[in-house]
């Protein structure tokens, strides 16, 4: 079959999303399948930008070769027109959605941001409506969905690793390990400021390169403001290899952000055998951690989660069998490719 992934991306950006399109395409291509990945360009800054994003995906014609099947994986990317097109829905716009007014929006709230944001919940509504089949990515996706749109997707695919095997687990050292893109809405800085409260021998590591250099810097006047350079480290990006050795090698994995989508990290700690820290306003994750089982769930507080940390450091028996209960948790959620692309290929 002749299948063809539409994407969008920033240039010089690289996260989740674009970890998904090449495993995806690569599974595609594993199983015989002739595919291409179209990634379009695209800037949501200044907002008037987020326009010739969404001319692009409209006027694109995606005949050419003759797909037999397109795939298409986020906004404005899902817009582009096919008769048999499938969305695997990773977010939409948020900012146009539950993000707006928060200060984790971009869109103003003046006549241009209020313009766009009604042209872009117009044009999903009728977009994503008329594609084949839509399924997201987690239920915290596919809630919003049916709140903002009124439309129900038709199943949940949790996105599997494209190279399981490069996680395995090992004996714990002494520290916690937050590996994730430094953004603000991840909140590496609560996970900083809960070391101030840390009294045992631990540390914290946090890799990920940063989008933001503003809130970079404020992580790194965090750790020296609070003198804590001696129990926080800022590894910055680490490839493939070491993040998997670092995760393996770690007491438990931090996983902090605000309403997220669906994020690898949990699944990447899961194949590990390590238990995942999240915050219960964490949105997709907490679908996959379950207090005390395979990990803790928190309220998003530096003393609550510098307690639940050093719960999980003392605590080694109860650590021990929440490991083995995360590595399970990808089996009994069905998370692996063959199901995926049965789903979205037949």
């Amino acid at each position: 079959m002749k299948i063809a992934i539409i994407n969008v991306q920033a240039p010089f950006l690289r996260g989740g999303a674009e970890v998904l399109a090449d495993s995806l395409y690569a599974k595609l291509v594993d199983c015989g399948h002739e595919v291409e990945q179209i990634n379009v360009p695209f800037k949501w800054y200044p907002e008037s930008s987020l326009l010739d994003g969404i001319m692009a995906c409209r006027l694109m014609r995606l005949d050419a070769g003759e797909p037999d099947l397109v795939i298409a994986l986020k906004f404005p990317a899902y817009l582009a027109s096919h008769p048999n097109k499938k969305v695997w829905l990773l977010h939409q716009f948020r900012q146009a959605y539950d993000l707006w007014g928060t200060p984790l929006g971009q869109l103003s709230n003046h006549a241009e941001g209020r313009t766009i944001r009604d042209l872009i919940t117009h044009l999903d509504k009728n977009h994503l409506g008329s594609a084949k089949a839509i399924y997201t990515i987690s239920r915290n996706v596919a809630n919003r969905l049916r709140q903002f749109n009124s439309l129900e997707a038709d199943g949940v695919l949790y996105p599997p690793l494209m190279n399981p095997e490069l996680y395995y687990s090992a004996p714990p050292l002494d520290y916690f390990y937050y590996p994730s893109r430094l953004n603000v809405s991840k909140r590496q800085h609560i996970a900083i400021e809960a070391m101030r409260f840390v009294r045992s021998p631990f540390r914290l590591l946090i890799a990920g390169n940063s989008d933001d250099p503003v809130y970079e810097n404020r992580l790194r006047h965090l750790i020296h403001h609070w003198g804590l350079q001696h129990k926080v480290k800022l590894l910055g990006r680490v490839s493939e290899k070491d993040k998997a050795r670092q995760i393996a090698e770690a007491v438990g994995v931090l996983f902090l952000p605000f309403d997220e989508d669906y994020g690898y990290v949990t699944v990447e700690a899961f194949q590990s055998s390590k238990p995942v820290i999240t915050f219960n306003d964490g949105g997709g994750t907490i679908e996959l951690v379950e207090d005390r089982r395979n990990g803790r769930i928190v309220e998003p507080d530096a003393k609550a989660l510098a307690e639940v940390m050093e719960w999980m450091w003392t605590h080694r028996e109860k650590n021990q069998e929440m490991r083995h209960e995360a590595r399970a948790t990808i089996s009994r959620l069905g998370i692996d490719w063959p199901h995926v692309l049965e789903r979205l290929v037949s």
